[in-house]
């Protein structure tokens, strides 16, 4: 397995492989590996000839007073993992290779990126955008692969490869979860044992607004009040949105049935304690 910090070594690998005519599946993350990522990898090692990991904490993406100086990394740990399940690259660059003194260019757009995170992460998928697009450049690979626990950031990139025509296929991959509900996340780490038993609120909150859908509710703001209403009741649990919305475009809903593509996005962002945990499902028609 190879390991590198270098823009030109990582991309001549690649194009070398390309060359070979052997297919590459990409797994962009920001390290501190679980089950979750594993689990990309393990699709793209399944569907593609070579697997290239980056592992990447992007400051960009991270807004003031957000966690960029405390989330947690192990490149040992990490590239154990990847090792384990056969991974063929790992691209892990300092800041200073991805970004110049002088970097100024950044990828946005509007519409997607304005709800659920958006709202109170202004900034953060123009950071998300701005390196995915640069790693695409850098990893040319034919598929590349993302978890739909962070579901707005899957229909962002999709958005994105669509409307820049990027000669890559985008894979939307189940969440991982623990044993008890807990949607996999590297920020699980910041949790005491406390408030690790309150976040089972975030996947039980859930449940209680999947199995409305599922008795014929249709109306949004009922099942938003209904998980709400399951939030409210753990002490140390403060939702910052409980949004349902058209997945096809991130846009707010009022009646579930008249999503575009038959794919309707119920996501949840709750802080427990200090540490902001996201989760969601997507109801299909």
């Amino acid at each position: 397995m190879i390991i590198s910090g270098s823009i030109k070594e990582t991309r001549e690998q690649v194009k070398e492989w390309k060359k070979q005519g052997l297919r590459v599946g990409f797994v962009p993350t920001m390290g501190y590996l679980h089950e979750g990522h594993q689990s990309l990898m393990e699709a793209a090692k399944k569907e593609n000839d070579k697997v290239a990991v980056s592992i990447f904490v992007n400051p960009i993406q991270f807004g003031p007073n957000e966690d960029f100086a405390s989330y947690p990394r192990d490149l040992e740990k990490d590239a154990a993992l990847c090792e384990r399940v056969g991974v063929d690259l790992i691209f892990h660059p300092e800041a200073s290779e991805m970004y110049d003194e002088d970097f100024c260019t950044y990828v946005d757009m509007d519409g997607l990126t304005k709800e659920l995170c958006g709202k109170s992460r202004p900034t953060h998928f123009r950071g998300v955008q701005t390196v995915v697009s640069k790693l695409f450049h850098i990893i040319p690979a034919d598929r590349a692969y993302f978890g739909q626990k962070d579901a707005q950031q899957l229909a962002v990139i999709r958005k994105m490869v669509r409307d820049m025509s990027m000669d890559i296929e985008i894979i939307g991959c189940p969440i991982v979860r623990e044993e008890d509900g807990l949607a996999k996340s590297s920020r699980n780490t910041y949790l005491s044992e406390e408030e690790r038993r309150a976040a089972l609120v975030l996947s039980r909150s859930l449940a209680e607004g999947k199995k409305l859908i599922q008795s014929g509710e249709r109306d949004a703001g009922r099942i938003k009040a209904c998980i709400m209403d399951v939030l409210k009741k753990e002490a140390l649990a403060r939702p910052d949105y409980v949004e349902i919305v058209d997945f096809a475009d991130i846009t707010p809903i009022e009646d579930i049935s008249a999503a575009k593509n038959g794919e309707v996005l119920c996501a949840i962002a709750v802080y427990i304690g200090k540490t902001r945990l996201i989760d969601n499902f997507i109801w299909k028609y």
